[in-house]
Order: structure tokens, then C-alpha cells, then sequence
């Protein structure tokens, strides 16, 4: 399941459907650790939802087995680059002995890191499988943890820019507004995915370019995979995934980030608007 611009998904009934018995009863696992499991295996997209609310107040990242949070540039907390696994794996799993796992797997399998092999006498090392060398350096760290401290308040930033969308297109009769909150679920406000009502691709795309020439830079979110040359390739066709491509063609994102002032997020909103008048009327 992902978290689409920051919203949890229904991660209740996820849950409870991969542990109902007659779909346990179907799986047939193909791994050891799968053996272990017993059942799908429930691994989250939160690379959007770092700071959501899912339920009761608790935030994003407990809910299933695993949680992904994604650290990029342009992402609610960043560490300028990298990402962040949040491991919730079930009795009889060791989450301790996973993270350890994981941690030395990032460092190509090494039983020491740099650091500890320049102790002294501590030079010997061994490698215990085949890794990768994805560790995050410290440097990176300490740009995340100072973000993570700040943001309480970057969140109420972006959630005011959200709110000021918000105001301009709930009363609009052809926009679709990403949702905020649905019951216990709250958004982490990444983007501020609008949708609008009736247009073909064409017309978004026209859209876009009119809010161009007013200097206002917007996004889509996402081209659906079988447009993209790797998955034509190897024979999807767009025309089986008819609700993908209708999200893709009326979505356009708006830009929000905590500097934004409502100044800049009232002429945003105000272009948009423009501009859907000029190409459709």
C-alpha cells in the first residue's frame, strides 16, 4: 500500500484481510522468512507520510510489518538524500536482530564499520553475505535529526498552505481536494494533489502551461507505470489501467513547502483557477 501524498492508507482492514483465514489458507510462501510469516507480508510506501496520523494518535510507521520513509530532497524531513525502515515484524521475529541485520547489509555485509576497525587492534573484519554500500553517513544523519526536531513546526507550515488551497478550491464545483483527515487519518500535507473534474489529458496539460507563463512551477503526480518506456516495453498497455490514467490525466500538484508565504499560495491558487477558466471556460 502506498501513502499517496501523505495520506494513510486504510491500514486496519489491510491488516485484518492478509490475516483473514481463507486468504492465509491461499498463501504458499516461496522463503524461509515467508514460512515463518505464515501470511502476506505487509510492507508500507510511507515514503510521502512521515509525520501522518493513522489512529488513535499514533503516527505512521507502526501499523504494519514494515513502514518505508523516504529522506529525499524534496520530502517533509530530509536528510538530503536516503530513507529510513521501520521494522514491526510479528512473534516469533527478532525486530533487534532484523535492524542489526539490515544495518550491516547497508554496509556490504561488514561485521564493523569504519569506525570501529580504526580502534586499536580492532583492524580485523569479516563479510557475511553479499550487501550493499547504502549506509547513511553521519553527516546525512545529523541533517535528518535537526530536521526532525524542527518539524512540529514545519508541519503546522505546511498545513497552512494546505488550508489556504483548501479555502480556494472546495467551493469549485470541477476541483477534487486531496483529503486532510478521514476519521482517525490525517495527512502529512507532502502534496497538494488537485484533481479537476471532466478534462482530458490534453486540457491538464494546457492547464499547466498557461499556469507556466504566469511563472508558477506545478507537478503531476504520477506518470502510471505502463506509460513509461521500461513497462511498454515489457507489454503493459495503459488502456487496462483505465482509473490510473484517469487520476494521471485530471492531477495537477501545487507547490507547498513551509516558505511559501500566503501571499504566493493566494496568487498559486488564483493562477490555477485562471487558467482552468481560459482552457475549459
Amino acid at each position: 500500500p502506498v501513502d499517496i501524498a501523505g495520506f494513510p492508507c486504510q491500514y486496519a482492514e489491510i491488516m485484518a484481510l492478509v490475516q483473514e483465514p481463507s486468504i492465509v489458507k491461499q498463501f504458499k510462501p516461496t522463503s524461509p522468512v515467508q514460512e515463518k510469516l505464515g501470511r502476506i507480508l505487509v510492507l508500507s510506501d510511507a515514503a510521502h507520510s512521515i509525520g501522518a496520523y493513522y489512529r488513535n494518535g499514533e503516527h505512521v510507521g507502526a501499523e504494519t510489518d514494515i513502514a518505508i520513509f523516504s529522506l529525499h530532497a524534496v520530502k517533509n524531513v530530509t536528510t538530503a538524500e536516503g530513507g529510513a525502515i521501520c521494522i514491526n515484524m510479528p512473534a516469533p521475529f527478532d525486530n533487534a536482530a532484523l535492524y542489526t541485520q539490515l544495518r550491516q547489509m547497508s554496509l556490504n555485509c561488514q561485521t564493523k564499520d569504519a569506525f570501529s576497525k580504526s580502534q586499536a587492534g580492532a583492524w580485523r573484519y569479516d563479510i557475511t553475505a553479499l550487501g550493499m554500500k547504502i549506509n547513511m553517513a553521519d553527516v546525512n544523519a545529523a541533517i535528518g535529526l535537526a530536521q526532525i526536531r524542527e518539524y512540529p513546526k514545519l508541519l503546522k507550515e505546511r498545513k497552512r498552505v494546505f488550508d489556504i488551497y483548501a479555502h480556494h478550491f472546495t467551493d469549485k464545483p470541477w476541483a477534487i481536494v486531496p483529503p486532510e483527515r478521514q476519521g482517525d487519518r490525517l495527512t502529512s500535507y507532502h502534496l497538494y494533489a488537485l484533481r479537476i473534474k471532466g478534462i482530458t489529458e490534453s486540457q491538464r496539460d494546457e492547464i499547466i502551461n498557461r499556469i507556466a507563463q504566469r511563472e508558477v512551477a506545478v507537478n503531476v503526480h504520477f506518470m502510471p507505470l505502463p506509460m513509461l518506456t521500461l513497462y511498454r516495453d515489457l507489454g503493459y498497455r495503459i488502456e487496462d489501467y483505465p482509473v490510473a490514467y484517469a487520476n494521471y490525466a485530471s492531477e495537477i500538484s501545487l507547490p507547498i513547502y513551509p516558505q511559501l508565504t500566503d501571499e504566493m499560495a493566494n496568487f498559486v491558487a488564483e493562477t490555477v483557477i485562471a487558467a482552468y477558466g481560459e482552457v475549459v471556460g
